[in-house]
């Protein structure tokens, strides 16, 4: 009886076969992915001006996505530069300008300067499931080219962001026990395909959790902002102004409206677009441009570049009552 695995035919529990044999299936996979998208996968360097004027150095990881050369990496790890340098595994030297970034992502777009770059596949993360096989490459404490293995250790994780004044949520982070180390950041974790699903941007440290590592994800809602980020060099995103949570709507209401839960707000920033469309502590938003909204990821996602200055319709639930709101969302600013 043989087990097949991402096309690969595995004996299973017959006389003959061994764990030498799985392994052998295991590194052929490994092997596979690495010379796929190792090639594509680049060393980075910046030089970066410190608080107090002084030059600091800094150093990450970048995956090639287009034969032009443009490349992604974490926005922390071009934090503060502008252009650097870049070096492949086969020991080419270029340089690169930065096309834009977006903190709130942790993506960067980069550019190099001259030269063809053999482009790495992307895939789509939003079918990752638990248990599956993730390669990560990168260049960890200055190792260029460097593999390790693992897999998806969780799915659907969120990883909380900032800059200056704004802060928001990375949704469907993925999370992997694909050893991870400083350097790694902007690198590629790609599937058993060699389909690059994720960029990989945040290490746990041995105080915390040793052998967990995040990467943003590739999928629609992160093509969407690497898209805006090669046309505009930055992402636009709508500002309403509250904090808030989930709750329970008041069994009365929940036949009314149609939904169980909506936001809860805790807090409206002064001077916000909240504030001046009426909205108060304790409301509980349910729909907001007609979705229905049962967690603050889902009034975030909602906040996109499109909202901005546009009436943005609310039905919120005030004191047992169900009231119809209008608010007009400003642009974020990172500052």
């Amino acid at each position: 009886m043989d087990g097949t695995w991402n096309g690969l035919t595995i004996p299973i529990g017959l006389e003959g076969a061994s764990e030498a044999d799985a392994l052998d299936a295991y590194s052929r996979v490994v092997t596979s992915v690495a010379e796929m998208v190792l090639p594509s996968v680049v060393a980075l360097t910046t030089r970066r001006r410190g608080n107090r004027g002084q030059w600091r150095d800094g150093a990450g990881s970048g995956v090639v996505i287009s034969g032009d050369g443009l490349m992604l990496t974490s926005a922390h790890v071009v934090e503060g530069s502008e252009r650097g340098g870049a070096v492949f595994v086969d020991g080419w030297e270029a340089g690169f300008d930065v096309v834009g970034r977006d903190p709130l992502s942790d993506l960067a777009v980069l550019k190099l300067s001259g030269g063809e770059a053999p482009p790495a596949a992307l895939g789509d993360a939003s079918n990752l499931v638990v248990g599956q096989l993730v390669v990560a490459v990168g260049n960890p404490l200055g190792f260029a080219g460097s593999v390790t293995a693992g897999v998806v250790s969780a799915v659907g994780r969120s990883m909380a962001v900032g800059s200056g004044s704004a802060s928001r949520l990375i949704d469907n982070v993925i999370q992997t026990d694909a050893a991870l180390h400083p350097g790694n950041s902007g690198g590629a974790l790609a599937d058993s395909r060699g389909r690059v699903i994720g960029i990989n941007t945040a290490l746990v440290g041995p105080m915390v959790g040793q052998g967990l590592g995040l990467a943003v994800p590739i999928d629609p809602a992160t093509q969407t902002i690497i898209a805006a980020l090669i046309k505009d060099g930055r992402v636009r995103r709508a500002y309403l102004g509250v904090a808030g949570g989930s709750r329970p709507l008041p069994p009365r209401l929940i036949g009314e409206l149609g939904s169980e839960r909506g936001i809860e707000v805790v807090e409206v920033v002064e001077g916000s677009p909240a504030q001046a469309a009426g909205l108060r502590p304790g409301d509980i938003i349910v729909f907001a441009g007609g979705s229905n909204l049962t967690e603050a990821r889902d009034l975030q996602s909602l906040m996109t570049g499109d909202r901005v200055g546009k009436d943005f319709a609310l039905t919120v639930v005030r004191g047992g009552s169900v009231l119809e709101l209008t608010a007009r969302p400003h642009e974020l600013s990172e500052g």
